[in-house]
């Protein structure tokens, strides 16, 4: 356990690597498990006994370090607001699992919750089909991007949208959307994105993944509107790459403070973590987040709303070290 806790602070690329950023709450509990086990069934400690206690409680102390952010007990980075202003925005989004054939369970919390943008991805012509047919009429504005590939992505709007651009940043196979959503009188920049996981039957390496968060961080800090940065990033709040995007964009995380949020494996209790995610600008204040019930995917949605307040009160920003901001351009040049 102590060597799957530091594997990752190797920074290499491939998936062997990075996998083990994914469960660090799991392996905290395992540390306190085993080191349970030792004081409840040894009374006599050898050397390599106490060697053994003493890396295993340094692996929670620095697991507890890094998933602190994202616990009750951390300051939050987005404060909060309870207002029922016009300028305010509800997003959903959804992994809904390509294969998954339960359309009516989506289009049922979609219609329970209202939500006025809609993000789906892993989405097929099947399911771009079927939500077309079914809230089509209600969400007028669409970007239609399905694939066959698990990388198709489909946006609905009930709010105008302006200057949309389907992007393909790293692969030509796997898009990406921008585009500008009308709240009233203001703009508001969307970036929807869902880049390859690093797993051997996907892609072994996380360079493509990582340059992709990366470039669409460098576009969010050069915009000038408020900014939305949401979409199944295949990679957990806590991991040194989501770091690094949260100092390149200059956004906030509405998790920060509150808990993990986790949407994957909706399958698999004790295999979960924050894998979708939702990100804002300072202009935002936070209203509510919150997972939503199973569709049958391997994810559980998640719906943010948001109050488009521009109240710059305290929050805060990580900021990035010149060291860092090199490293940002060596892993986007890596994938070049």
């Amino acid at each position: 356990m102590v060597f799957a806790t530091l594997l990752p602070l190797l920074r290499h690329d491939f998936w062997t690597f990075r996998v083990f950023e994914f469960p660090r709450l799991q392996k905290w509990v395992i540390n306190l498990v085993i080191i349970s086990i030792f004081f409840a069934y040894f009374d006599d400690f050898q050397v390599i006994d106490i060697i053994l206690l003493v890396l295993l409680s340094g692996s929670i102390l620095f697991l507890s370090y890094q998933i602190y952010p994202y616990t009750v007990f951390s300051p939050i980075q987005l404060s909060r607001v309870k207002t029922d202003s016009k300028n305010n925005i509800r997003l959903l989004i959804s992994n809904v699992y390509q294969y998954n054939k339960q359309y009516g369970k989506l289009i049922k919390l979609i219609s329970k919750n209202d939500p006025d943008i809609i993000l789906l991805v892993e989405t097929s012509a099947d399911w771009r089909e079927t939500m077309d047919k079914a809230i089509g009429d209600q969400y007028t504005e669409r970007v239609l991007e399905d694939q066959e590939n698990t990388y198709g992505m489909l946006l609905f709007s009930k709010l105008k949208l302006e200057n949309t651009h389907v992007n393909y940043l790293i692969k030509k196979e796997i898009p990406s959307i921008e585009t500008n959503i009308v709240l009233g009188y203001n703009r508001i920049k969307l970036f929807c994105l869902h880049p390859e996981p690093p797993v051997p039957s996907e892609n072994a390496w996380a360079t493509d993944r990582d340059a992709e968060i990366l470039i669409v961080g460098k576009k969010a800090a050069e915009e000038s509107l408020p900014v939305i940065v949401a979409g199944d990033l295949n990679d957990v709040a806590w991991s040194h790459t989501t770091e690094l995007f949260l100092k390149t964009s200059d956004l906030l995380d509405p998790r920060r403070g509150r808990g993990f949020y986790n949407t994957f494996n909706a399958k698999y209790p004790l295999l979960r973590w924050p894998l979708d995610h939702i990100f804002c600008s300072h202009h935002f204040q936070l209203i509510k987040l919150t997972t939503l019930p199973s569709i049958n995917s391997d994810h559980f949605p998640v719906m943010v709303d948001l109050a488009l307040t521009f109240k710059h009160d305290e929050h805060k920003n990580l900021e990035m070290d010149n060291e860092e901001k090199v490293e940002v351009e060596e892993k986007i040049e890596k994938a070049e």
